[in-house]
């Protein structure tokens, strides 16, 4: 993989993927970093064939995705069985791929599971002022 191939990928329905890597971009100028891809009505199938082809051109180990239990999810624990080099961040946000952006002193696996932690403290619930 070269310095400018994508550390990882970005799944998820609709313009997830998309989104989080454009504003990934903007605030870092890093989304070269990522991947997106999207599933517009794929089949399951169709899904892992996307991402297993994906994964082959970029040389991406380390996959994002949007639901936990969501196709992108479900598809990309099928393709990286047998992959033991291979990471699966799921329900990420932006937090976790900006942490991921920064951790190019880590190797992959590493920075994954630092992003999914950074991920999962950024998420807060605040209720109104009295």
């Amino acid at each position: 993989m070269t310095n400018n191939a994508p550390r990882a990928i970005v799944a998820g329905h609709g313009e997830f993927a998309a989104g989080l890597v454009s504003a990934v971009e903007v605030i870092t100028g890093r989304g070269h970093l990522f991947q997106p891809v999207a599933v517009p009505e794929l089949s399951a199938a169709g899904i892992e064939e996307l991402l297993r082809d994906t994964m082959r051109r970029t040389g991406a180990r380390v996959l994002f995705t949007d639901l936990q239990a969501g196709s992108c999810t479900m598809a990309a624990r099928r393709v990286l069985r047998g992959m033991p080099d291979a990471v699966l961040v799921s329900g990420a946000n932006l937090p976790a791929l900006l942490d991921f952006a920064f951790a190019d002193d880590m190797p992959v696996a590493t920075a994954a599971q630092h992003a999914a932690e950074r991920g999962r403290a950024a998420i807060q619930s605040v209720e109104g002022a009295p």
